[in-house]
């Protein structure tokens, strides 16, 4: 569904009567189109010596980067290497860098702080400065929202290796348009050299459940353009969709209940019959059936955590125990920011959101051994049918009650799973990533 006040407020009456009125003019975001990833061009790298801008420089060497300010000229990105911050009075070169930069920053810019996890500092007062950094970007995203400006958080466990590319790439990206005041954290690991940028998971097989439409069928979408061979997974009474879904792809179509008791061997033996091993599974399938606790019945209940929890433990245990997920291999869950702030009417919705959050902080040390990661996404408004079913009234706060003044598209939760689950992305495990536009709710 479209959204009528974002075309109407910036058309040329529509702008000039919200700006008098005082109301939101909603940034018209700019989003990655349908070919390989491209980082932004023109970005502003703080002058810091240091082996983590080394890094910076390093994974952004393709594109135009700057490192001496310069006042007349514009940017697409701004990145502020603060992992050399080490007392509370250091932390105006934060200040200074962006009081001096940023009008210089074009609309729909990208900013990124580079800081430390609190096992890589070496003090008390460097660990303090460096957890202020989230405070700083927070509120640095709230106010150049407005003009669909992101910015986000980037905490490295450290500064020799290459791990940061694959997530500062994205991060500085047209991919990360809807994702906003994240804090992403990423452990030391060595990327593959033979790799490229444009088509990262190219053989890699994924499996996405709930593909046959929404949200699902863009994950699908965005991987294979990203390389991947798809198979995607909905009920057998969307067999019809989800075929033509990946018809268009060059996937394979499997018609099957996640709730099943014996979805996990039905998956497997789809895998094995095709000769393949899943490198990245998507646990999208997911439903509602909201209503006030006291109203619930035990159906209500019992579905939604069987749905959109039990079942993806299930799934996961067979897959694993059976060796089907390979070495180096990726989980993803889709959660939802009423699993962060919850949300009234949604106990059992906000129950199992939460739940796949407590699954991917738990099993991420245990699959670690086996170099697979385990993250997730959570998903805040974004322009589906099922939110096109909500009343006017709430659609509306739902849309606007965000630093970006709008909705997401599935596209912009597709992008950031296609992040996760590339092989440039192997330090980033245990992640919960909003795709909200900073929205106020678990903000």
């Amino acid at each position: 569904m479209s959204d009528g006040y974002l075309e109407f407020s910036n058309s040329y009456f529509g702008k000039k009567l919200c700006k008098g009125l005082g109301l939101p003019v909603p940034p018209l975001l700019r989003r990655a189109n349908q070919t390989p990833e491209q980082t932004v061009t023109d970005i502003l790298v703080s002058n810091v010596q240091s082996a983590t801008t080394t890094a910076i420089l390093s994974a952004l060497n393709d594109t135009n980067v700057h490192q001496a300010d310069n006042l007349s000229a514009k940017y697409n990105g701004l990145i502020f290497d603060a992992t050399t911050i080490t007392t509370t009075t250091a932390l105006k070169s934060l200040y200074q860098f962006f009081n001096l930069n940023l009008k210089q920053l074009n609309p729909n810019g990208k900013i990124a702080v580079i800081g430390l996890t609190a096992q890589a500092t070496v003090s008390t007062e460097h660990t303090i400065v460096q957890r202020s950094l989230q405070g700083f970007v927070k509120s640095l995203a709230k106010e150049v929202g407005r003009k669909g400006i992101t910015a986000n958080l980037l905490l490295a466990s450290g500064s020799e290796s290459n791990s940061i590319a694959g997530p500062l790439r994205f991060l500085m990206s047209d991919r990360c348009a809807y994702v906003n005041a994240q804090v992403i954290s990423v452990s030391q690991h060595q990327i593959e050299n033979k790799l490229t940028w444009q088509q990262p998971l190219a053989g890699k097989v994924a499996l996405v459940t709930g593909a046959a439409r929404g949200i699902g069928a863009a994950i699908a979408q965005v991987l294979a353009r990203d390389g991947a061979t798809v198979i995607g997974l909905d009920t057998p009474a969307s067999q019809q969709q989800l075929q033509q879904t990946m018809d268009n792809i060059k996937g394979s179509s499997l018609p099957l209940s996640v709730t099943d008791s014996d979805a996990g061997q039905q998956i497997a033996q789809f895998v094995k019959d095709n000769n393949q091993q899943l490198d990245i599974i998507v646990h999208n399938a997911g439903v509602t059936r909201d209503k006030m606790l006291s109203r619930m019945n035990d159906s209500q209940w019992e579905l939604l955590m069987d749905v959109n929890l039990t079942s993806i433990l299930r799934i996961n245990q067979y897959l694993l125990n059976n060796n089907i997920i390979a070495q180096a291999g990726r989980i993803i869950g889709v959660s939802s920011i009423s699993g962060i702030g919850g949300n009234a009417g949604q106990t059992n919705y906000a129950t199992s959101k939460a739940g796949v959050i407590g699954m991917i902080e738990q099993m991420a040390p245990i699959l670690a051994p086996k170099q697979i990661t385990i993250n997730a996404v959570a998903p805040g408004f974004i322009e589906t049918e099922m939110t096109a079913a909500v009343p006017f009234i709430p659609r509306q706060l739902g849309r606007r009650l965000c630093s970006l003044s709008q909705g997401g598209l599935p596209q912009d939760v597709a992008e950031t799973i296609a992040f996760l689950a590339s092989p440039y992305s192997q330090g980033v495990s245990a992640n919960l990533i909003r795709v909200c536009g900073q929205n106020i709710m678990g903000a």
